[in-house]
């Protein structure tokens, strides 16, 4: 399967297809042929896994021995390094140069395949109960099974332009999603901005792959980290190519200041937001990080310390989104926000040079945030379609599965001992110290209060209490609360993937590349700072407990802002999002629209239509001469005169035509008479 790793983005691409021209007519409208196609995908996935753990065991020695080394294997420095798998067929040529199209395996694209495979299988088969009787529904899993497809193709790709292709797909397939009810316009805004706020960062995608191109001399990935590792790369070009890169990541993966579009997303149907935020589209600009990291590592130096760009957009990144978390009462757009910050701590934690716990950290966020995400979902499906917080409450004993799963999710999130979180946001932090990044490890500690104090928030606001809202709740069916245990075990447990106290450093072991790669000292487990992390989370817990268990947060909320004019700014900031919808949509955005939409009116009203009226008016004197002069005197003159003078000449000849036979007998001898007298007079000459 590593050498047939095309297969993976295939079989949901082929369903794409066949839900498209088949998919009304067969059985579940579509959404069956969806989900198998994916859950093959799934199977394939970890079948590669397990060839992959096998061949790095191999190769180390822990499975098989040193004898048994597999193909791929060579020895680098004195240590046997495992060689990604490569597949490539050329794509097209220009002249000398062969564009290739393949697969890239190793272990940082097996742990994708897997999580995104998984993860959109359990998506689908939430959406069979959530999205049941849309009006689109077997559109819906179309283009659930090609934004899967996209994003495998992004993560399978061997090289640059492969990897835009994917890229731009899953873009595409967002805007196409997120837009699903395209009939409210809120809906088709959403979907605008998400697509054209994202591009904005392609861009630098774009041009950073033809500045790494021709530094390089190459698209494919493994030449590129392989120039940049090696001695002789020109610092000034990598840098260059990195900010471009780093563009594209804050766009695609919602960092400050492009981040605006992320909570607008939501506009979509749930389970596409579980995806999105989950495992495709905004880890997408993560992945892009961590698979070219060699670029960013040598261009920003981030060996040296000190502060670097990506570190330092990722560790502002954490705090803003975190902050805007909590004055939000959609429990979605807390969830946007949260996702937001979560990302920061993945795009700080490769500028901080902790590249095994950003890949880490990307691996467990996946499977509690999807759960967060369909565990509102489930509330809504239940209690009335609403995502209003303050229309919610009391839900704990009417949906049991889903307040135990949202509150593991939560815990998850806010790095409790010993969920998944805890050891993924560890980390990062055990390495931004150690790494000489001291201040980013302060922001991350103030990020981890942020998160637990804003999810207690929305526990509280959501479970406890009174219920608020005019249905009747209660608990969703199995199609939606499977898939939310399944998450909830793995958001408990898959960190003991890397659990260092345990002897686990599998991420370490088995994604971490080991060619063409810059040398890394990954921290070792601290536990002043893992106690240290949790306290803080802990305290959080408890003062945002308190608060919203003994007072009314309106209330509260709106008696603070009265009495302080600073918390009434602070709020009020907050609530504008820092003001920068109004900075991108009123000034920029419609001062250019507003600009050239004027600018194109005088030109719309005094070229095109000044062209267009003076042509018609040109035809029509054209027309008027051609009737009076051309048509009228001459083509008709002309007719008119023949017909005159034939009948003239006919009146002539009618002369000769008396009726006597004699008379015309005389003239035909008369006639012979003549030319015979003629001839005669011709032969004498």
């Amino acid at each position: 399967m590593l050498e047939n790793a095309w297969i993976i983005p295939t079989l949901p691409a082929v369903a794409f297809v066949a839900i498209v021209f088949f998919g009304k007519r067969s059985p579940g409208k579509g959404a069956f042929v969806g989900i198998a196609a994916v859950g093959a995908s799934f199977v394939a996935s970890c079948v590669a896994a397990g060839q992959w753990i096998q061949r790095v065991d191999n190769a180390t020695g822990k499975s098989e021995g040193l004898a048994a080394f597999t193909k791929g294997v060579v020895s680098a420095g004195g240590a046997h390094a495992v060689q990604p798998v490569t597949e490539s067929i050329t794509w097209w040529q220009n002249g000398s140069i062969k564009f290739g199209v393949g697969t890239f395996v190793d272990g940082l694209t097996v742990m994708m395949v897997v999580v995104v495979t998984l993860i959109s299988l359990l998506v689908q088969i939430y959406s069979t109960a959530y999205m049941r009787g849309d009006r689109r529904y077997t559109w819906y899993f179309a283009a659930l099974s090609l934004f899967t497809a996209s994003m495998l193709t992004l993560v399978v790709a061997s090289n640059t332009i492969q990897l835009l292709v994917g890229w731009e797909l899953v873009g595409v397939c967002s805007f196409m999603l997120i837009g699903h009810w395209w009939e409210e316009p809120a809906n088709s805004r959403a979907a605008i901005k998400a697509f054209l706020t994202t591009r904005t960062g392609d861009i630098g995608l774009m041009i950073g792959i033809i500045i790494l191109f021709f530094t390089v001399g190459s698209f494919g990935i493994g030449a590129t980290n392989l120039y940049a590792t090696s001695g002789h790369a020109q610092h000034a070009f990598l840098l260059a190519a990195a900010v471009c890169l780093l563009v594209a990541i804050i766009g695609k993966s919602g960092q400050f200041p492009l981040h605006t579009w992320l909570p607008d997303a939501m506009a979509g149907p749930t389970p596409v937001s579980a995806l999105i935020h989950a495992a495709t589209m905004v880890v997408a600009g993560v992945f892009l990080g961590a698979r070219l990291y060699p670029v960013f590592f040598n261009g920003f130096s981030i060996g040296h310390g000190g502060v670097n760009a990506m570190a330092l957009v990722g560790g502002v990144t954490i705090i803003i989104g975190a902050a805007l978390a909590f004055v939000q009462t959609d429990i979605k757009k807390v969830l946007a926000y949260s996702t937001i910050s979560q990302l920061g701590y993945m795009v700080m934690a490769l500028g901080v040079g902790a590249w095994s716990a950003a890949v880490f950290h990307l691996f467990t966020h996946a499977f509690f945030k999807a759960l967060l995400f369909l565990g509102a979902g489930s509330v809504s499906h239940a209690a009335g379609h609403s995502f209003d917080m303050r229309e919610m409450g009391g839900l704990r004993k009417k949906m049991p599965i889903t307040f135990w799963t949202f509150v593991i999710g939560s815990l998850a999130l806010a790095g409790i001992f010993p969920l998944a979180g805890f050891w993924s946001k560890d980390e990062i932090l055990v390495n931004a110290g150690k790494n000489g990044y001291t201040a980013f490890l302060v922001v991350g500690l103030i990020g981890a209060f942020l998160t637990a104090a804003y999810m207690t928030r929305v526990v509280y606001l959501t479970f406890f209490g009174e219920y608020r809202g005019h249905e009747h709740p209660h608990e969703s069916e199995r199609a939606i609360t499977i898939p939310l245990v399944i998450l909830g075990a793995l958001s408990v447990g898959a960190g003991l993937v890397n659990a260092a106290p345990l002897g686990l450093e599998k991420i370490k072991d088995w994604v971490q590349p080991q060619v063409a790669f810059p040398h890394l000292n990954n921290a070792a487990f601290d536990y002043p700072k893992a106690i240290l992390s949790v306290s803080i989370a802990l305290a959080a817990i408890v003062i945002a407990g308190y608060y919203w268990l003994r007072r009314d947060e309106l209330r509260a909320f709106r008696g603070l802002t009265e009495r302080n004019a600073l918390a009434r700014s602070g709020y009020q900031f907050l609530v504008n999002k820092y003001y920068l919808d109004y900075l991108y949509e009123d000034i920029i955005v419609d001062g250019i629209r507003g600009a050239v939409a004027r600018a194109s009116y005088w030109v719309n009203q005094h070229v095109i239509d000044g062209v267009v009226n003076g042509l018609g008016s040109g035809s029509t004197r054209i027309a008027r001469y051609t009737y009076d002069v051309i048509d009228q005197r001459v083509v008709d003159g002309a007719a008119n005169g023949i017909a005159l003078e034939t009948d003239r000449a006919g009146a002539e000849v009618r002369g000769f035509q008396s009726g006597h036979v004699q008379r015309y007998a005389l003239v035909l001898f008369g006639g012979v008479g003549l030319l015979s007298l003629a001839l005669f007079l011709i032969n004498i000459h």
